[in-house]
Formats: C-alpha cells, sequence, structure tokens
C-alpha cells in the first residue's frame, strides 16, 4: 500500500467480552462460548452475549429516548462505537467516516414487525425507519455527533472486512484522514436460525465437548454455529506512534457461481484476494493467518487449500475464532480482525485447541485476516506490527 493506515482503536461486544482485557482473556482459555437455545419450533447451539453485556447493551437503550425502539444489531454497534471512539481519542463532533455494514440488519425488529403485521393486518408506524440497513452508521454518526461521510452496507459474511476497504480507499483519497468500520448482527432469532438449518450447515451435535469444529479438517459433518455481536475499529492516515497495527495490505476478489452459497474447492477468490493482500511481501513473512473458517466441511477445506496454494510448505500459523464464539455473519471479519491485533500487541498466538497442531515462529509481527461471503465475495488484510 502507498499510504500506511493506522489502526488506532479496536472495540466489540460479542459472547467473548464487553472489553479488551474480558476478551483477551477469553482468549487465553480453551472453553467455548456456545450454549443451546429454545427457538420454539426447535433448540439451536449459538453464542450470546451474557448477562453482564445484556445489562451494557440495555443501559445504551435507556441512555436515550429514541434508542429505545432500535434493534439489537443497532445497539450492539453503538456500544462497541463509542468504546472504539474513545480509546482512539475522538471526541464529539470530531470529522471521521463511519461505516458499519450488517449481513441480515434489523433481523429482531422485522421478524417481530412481521408477525404483527400477519396477525393484524397492519404494522407500527416505526417499522420501515427502524428495519432499514442504513440504520447502524446513521444511529452511530448520530451518535458520536460527526461530521463524516456515513455509509452502510451489506456484502454477507465479509461485510465488516469490506468496511474495512472503503474506509481504506476514502483515506488514501484524501477526502478523510479517519474513518470507523466495522460490522454488526443480532442474528438469534427464529427465523434466521431456521434459514441457517435449511442450508444443511448447521451444528447438531457437541463432538469432544466442542459444537462447532471450525478448522477441524477431520470433521464429517458441518457445524456451523450462529453467534451475536458487533465489532469495529478507528483508521487513521499514516503510521502513528499510538497505532495497535499498521494495515500494510488489502486485498478482494470474487469468483464464478455454480450455485448461491457456492465456493470452489481450492477458494479461487481467497487465492487472489490474499494475494493481492499480499503485494510484493513475502508470504513466508506472514506469522499467522486468522481464517474465516465457519466451521463447514467445504468452508474450511477449501480455504485451507487456497492458504497451501498461496503459502507453499513456509505455513503460516492457522487460527479461527469461530469454534469459540460462533459465526456472526457481517461482524464476524471484524471480530478476527480483533483478534489479530491482539496477537500482534501481546506477540502471542491463540491456536485451535483440537485438529492439527500448529507451529510458530514464537512471534507474531504479520498477520493475515480472511472473510468470505455467499456469492465468493472474499476479503484478505494483512497487519503488521508498528
Amino acid at each position: 500500500m502507498h499510504t500506511p493506515i493506522s489502526i488506532t482503536a479496536v472495540a466489540s461486544v460479542s459472547a467473548l467480552g464487553k472489553d479488551r482485557g474480558s476478551v483477551w482473556e477469553s482468549y487465553r482459555k480453551p472453553d467455548h462460548l456456545i450454549t443451546e437455545r429454545d427457538f420454539g419450533f426447535d433448540k439451536a447451539f449459538v453464542s450470546a452475549l451474557s448477562d453482564l453485556e445484556d445489562e451494557e447493551i440495555g443501559k445504551v437503550k435507556r441512555a436515550d429516548l429514541k434508542y429505545k425502539n432500535l434493534d439489537n444489531s443497532v445497539l450492539f454497534a453503538l456500544y462497541a462505537s463509542r468504546m472504539a471512539a474513545d480509546l482512539a481519542g475522538w471526541g464529539k463532533g470530531a470529522v471521521f467516516g463511519v461505516n458499519i455494514g450488517s449481513s441480515r440488519g434489523a433481523t429482531g425488529l422485522f421478524e417481530s414487525y412481521h408477525r404483527e403485521f400477519l396477525e393484524r393486518g397492519k404494522t407500527s408506524t416505526l417499522a420501515s425507519p427502524t428495519t432499514t440497513l442504513g440504520n447502524i452508521s446513521s444511529w452511530v454518526g448520530h451518535d458520536l455527533q460527526t461530521n463524516g461521510p456515513q455509509i452502510s452496507h451489506s456484502i454477507t459474511c465479509s461485510t465488516a472486512l469490506h468496511a474495512l476497504l472503503n474506509g481504506v480507499a476514502w483515506i488514501r483519497s484524501g477526502m478523510v484522514d479517519k474513518f470507523l468500520v466495522g460490522g454488526s448482527e443480532a442474528p438469534l432469532t427464529p427465523f434466521t436460525i431456521a434459514q441457517m438449518k435449511a442450508l444443511k450447515v448447521y451444528s447438531r451435535g457437541s463432538d469432544g465437548g466442542y459444537p462447532c469444529r471450525a478448522l477441524d479438517m477431520n470433521k464429517t459433518a458441518n457445524t456451523m454455529v450462529l453467534g451475536e455481536g458487533a465489532a469495529v475499529a478507528c483508521l487513521e492516515r499514516g503510521e502513528l506512534n499510538q497505532a495497535l497495527a499498521v494495515i500494510e495490505g488489502v486485498g478482494y476478489a470474487t469468483e464464478v457461481l455454480q450455485h448461491n452459497t457456492s465456493i470452489s474447492a481450492d477458494a479461487d477468490c481467497f487465492q487472489d484476494s490474499m494475494r493481492m493482500a499480499l503485494g510484493e511481501i513475502a508470504p513466508g513473512s506472514v506469522d499467522a493467518v486468522v481464517m474465516h473458517a465457519p466451521g463447514t466441511i467445504k468452508g474450511d477445506s477449501s480455504e485451507y487449500n487456497a492458504i497451501r496454494k498461496v503459502f507453499g510448505e513456509k505455513m503460516p500459523a492457522l487460527t479461527t475464532n469461530k469454534w469459540k464464539v460462533g459465526h456472526s455473519f457481517g461482524a464476524s471479519g471484524m471480530l478476527s480482525l480483533e483478534l489479530g491485533v491482539l496477537m500482534i500487541s501481546e506477540n502471542s498466538f491463540v491456536p485451535v485447541p483440537f485438529g492439527a497442531a500448529q507451529e510458530w515462529s514464537g512471534k507474531v509481527e504479520r498477520v493475515m485476516i480472511n472473510a468470505v461471503g455467499f456469492g465468493g465475495n472474499a476479503v484478505s488484510v494483512l497487519l503488521r506490527q508498528c
């Protein structure tokens, strides 16, 4: 990249915790954060916010009368964005862009309003404005009183890293110097769970104590589990002293579809996105890759094959967080980036506690982050230590 871009803050809320300390503590433990929940027609394994985190989200909802009708996807983003802006030192009225996307948007409210319509033949006044996709970034911009551009989008499971691509592009263009980017998802609803189960990708039970076997290359069944949460990062022009990590390269690619959820056996889109992110940087200098690895047989194996094609015999250490915190769709890429930033900051690798052992050099200076969504929309981001 011609213009170095610093990540000056990362913040999230998920089953991992509500601040950096609790998130890192969660990652240092081999326990998963997945429980079984009853959704009326069916039960499903999910990774949900804890009671303590729910209480924090409740405080956000009660802080402003206008917030009481907002979907959890918006409230999660407000919480994480406030924390990130505070950590970065971006005060009220600061000029920065906002791009926080979501794969599915206001699922909870949409299902509630649609049920109301089926029962009454009419719906509430706020049904439309509170379920539009632009809800998240616009409310975050309002809450933080920024004067910069506010963008929302949905590119399924690579949404958050596409937001990062947008932030990088705006900063490199010179139109802004700072951008808040990320994703938010609240998909733990009956209809969303039913859709995932219809695809035959959802976990049916615990295997060796882990309902989601993401990055287990020997699994014989799909084991995807949904999680909820939001994660955002503050991007700033230049290589700054206070940076947590520097974005050294970005890559993106799509591939020709065979069907709506397809990806090729060797994930051609990931090969292209990773090579673009690397640019002239030697693949052997990458210490770790945080994989998308959704816990499905084909999803995990195709990405692994792509990494083998790009890195050859000198493989980086491979990890993922979905075995622990599930797949949060549009927020998942930024949660993966948060893991990458933490590993760089702590100079420590976080392994998956099952499957093949990973060899690493004892240092974490460069980390690749991967995400891909339906339609073969892959994004790769290369981070390095400052």
